[in-house]
């Protein structure tokens, strides 16, 4: 455990110096943009980390954490209940967790399935449920495979989240294709983000962008940038 301590705090500098680097170049992108870069928020992406960075990165003035996996961001979420943190859920998430995730996560940015949204209406048993905020996330590939709605079926999965009234739609997420230059995607993207703000007017959040491609999504109209390894460092292996 001491040795551990000694390596967290030793890494503490570099931890500090690559969050400054990638917030310095969130604001030359968003100055390149003509955008104000206080408008963008960034969301440190931990997976696989242990707590004690985000405890770090906190103390650092990051105040969103994102999480993929359910069971590792529930224990984060608990052991770090004493921080102002607000939580995003960014991987795919399956239904019979949803309830679950509604109790630490503040932001659910994968929703991309009607029996995950469904999940998060009232029940007899939790007829008035904590209301979160949700993104629709949008698949910018041609493979089915990957996690998001097509984009021509995102205003039926974008109506779905406002009935349920337990989930303020904020907008939509992507992830670039990897096949594919980011712009463009991104550029659909945004394309999609429109005709969304036309069904739902407050819907105007576009979480897109990671540590290779955020300069990118900003240009395009990205508000939240998912950055994990570019803040973090390689992640550890997979537990």
């Amino acid at each position: 455990m001491a040795a551990e301590t000694r390596l967290q705090t030793v890494d503490r500098d570099g931890l500090e110096a690559r969050l400054a680097s990638v917030r310095s170049a969130i604001t030359d992108a968003a100055r390149a943009a003509g955008r104000p870069a206080d408008e963008l928020t960034l969301v440190v992406v931990t997976k696989y980390h242990p707590a004690s960075l985000v405890r770090e990165l906190a103390a650092l003035g990051v105040t969103d954490v994102g999480e993929n996996r359910h069971q590792e961001a529930q224990a984060k979420a608990a052991e770090l209940a004493d921080l102002d943190l607000t939580w995003h859920f960014v991987g795919q998430l399956q239904s019979k967790k949803a309830r679950q995730a509604r109790r630490y996560a503040d932001v659910v940015q994968s929703l991309d399935r009607d029996s995950v949204v469904d999940a998060f209406a009232p029940t007899d048993a939790e007829p008035d449920p904590r209301v979160i905020d949700g993104f629709v996330q949008v698949n910018l590939t041609d493979d089915p495979g990957r996690g998001g709605v097509q984009p021509e079926d995102v205003e039926a999965m974008a109506e779905r989240v406002l009935a349920t009234g337990t989930v303020r739609l904020r907008g939509v997420m992507a992830v670039a294709p990897l096949d594919e230059e980011p712009r463009r995607a991104f550029a659909r993207l945004r394309a999609t983000s429109e005709r969304v703000v036309s069904l739902a007017p407050d819907a105007t959040d576009v979480s897109a962008g990671m540590s290779g491609d955020f300069a990118e999504a900003i240009a395009e109209g990205a508000t939240h940038l998912r950055i994990g390894t570019a803040i973090t460092g390689n992640r550890p292996v997979a537990p």
